[in-house]
């Protein structure tokens, strides 16, 4: 098995780009990656993204973007897994140049969504879901995590307030970070009292929606072109029963439990080895049942340990160093990807204000549906 190196990464803000297409995204997150590597033409290319045929009425993203790239030539294909689709991008190119099919991979993640009429985006969101029960009963991906929500409350007697802790730390950590979508700190109260979506949910509960891309140039020893500052030790995925609330136990998110076992047996380390984590913290309850399925909180304890600052940027295991889904940003496809670069960051000490002090090993967690499909990277610095 050969190591996968990082190359190069780029990302562009997350946000409103009304004078930017789909295209024009993955093109400019994709080439100044490439610069950045010092490669001028990858093996291959490889694209996460989620519905860019209902949103941009555009597939064969793969051809399109390599002309687009002037790589005519290069074997070029899209991954699609709903919510995990660029973190199951990184997983395709990972396996590529570690079978040896490759030296060199080009990963872009991108979405448009901010072109879409909120009605429109709600159901692009709920492309993940069921097209014969939860698509056929209206109901969204925001009511489901609602109804998971309220499920969890009860059962572990967490109130309101409590749960608003996550969106807190996510904002605070996106403040200072230059291409995130909300550099605005927020309080619990802020989240408690904001307008109610789904109940328990309240908008400042769920990650917003926002166009952007992202871009890594994956290589092996053989195929990079200065000295790696970063390698992907693990690359994993699994997935679980498409409803929740068909699962044995609607609490554990097993898909993701599944990947992270895969990744610290193949990368041979330890939960307690990770210095840092993004989750995929995309509704504040959803964040929560994620740290505890990877192993940093116990059942039931996402939230106190929250609360007890054991994720902010200081704290025993940061997560959502940039901001997260819900700071950051989440346009989906890309989302995966973003974590990549921002890892990438953390590791070669360019994380600037968000920074996280000695931080040499990263895990990111990107999700598709409720734990429907999960992946699992854990990052190391070279050296």
């Amino acid at each position: 098995m050969k190591k996968v190196l990082i190359a190069g990464a780029s990302l562009t803000k997350v946000g409103d780009h009304w004078n930017k297409s789909l295209l024009d995204l993955a093109v400019e997150a994709g080439s100044a990656a490439l610069k950045d590597a010092g490669i001028a033409i990858p093996d291959q290319i490889v694209v996460g993204n989620m519905f860019s045929g209902f949103s941009s009425l555009q597939e064969n993203l793969g051809a399109i973007i390599a002309d687009s790239l002037m790589l005519q030539g290069t074997p070029a294909l899209k991954v699609e897994s709903s919510g995990a689709s660029g973190a199951m991008a990184c997983n395709v190119a990972d396996s590529i140049i570690r079978s040896g099919q490759a030296n060199s991979v080009l990963v872009i993640g991108v979405e448009k969504m901010r072109d879409m009429e909120p009605n429109d985006a709600v159901h692009a969101a709920s492309l993940g879901e069921s097209a014969s029960f939860t698509q056929f009963f209206g109901i969204s991906q925001t009511a489901m995590c609602a109804l998971l929500t309220h499920l969890y409350m009860q059962e572990f007697e967490i109130s309101r307030d409590e749960l608003s802790v996550f969106p807190v730390i996510a904002h605070k950590n996106a403040v200072p970070a230059e291409h995130a979508q909300f550099r605005k700190a927020i309080t619990i109260t802020d989240v408690s009292r904001s307008m109610p979506v789904s109940d328990p949910l309240r908008l400042l509960d769920c990650a917003p929606v926002g166009d952007g891309a992202a871009a890594v140039v994956l290589c092996s020893e053989n195929g990079q072109t200065k000295n790696a500052e970063a390698e992907i030790s693990a690359s994993a995925a699994s997935t679980d029963s498409l409803n929740f609330f068909q699962r044995d136990d609607m609490f554990d998110f097993t898909a993701t439990r599944r990947a992270l076992a895969k990744a610290l047996a193949f990368a041979g380390l330890s939960i307690k080895d990770i210095d840092f984590a993004e989750i995929n913290d995309s509704y504040s309850s959803v964040a929560a049942l994620s740290v505890e399925a990877l192993g940093f909180s116990k059942r039931g304890e996402g939230v106190r340990d929250a609360k007890e600052g054991k994720f902010d940027l200081n704290g025993k295991i940061p997560i959502s160093t940039f901001g997260g889904l819900k700071g950051r940003g989440n346009p989906i496809g890309a989302t995966g990807v973003y974590q990549i670069v921002e890892a990438y960051r953390q590791l070669t000490g360019t994380a600037g204000a968000n920074q996280v002090k000695n931080a040499k090993t990263g895990l990111l967690h990107n999700m598709g549906g409720i734990d429907s499909s999960a992946a699992v990277h854990i990052l190391r610095r070279v050296g």
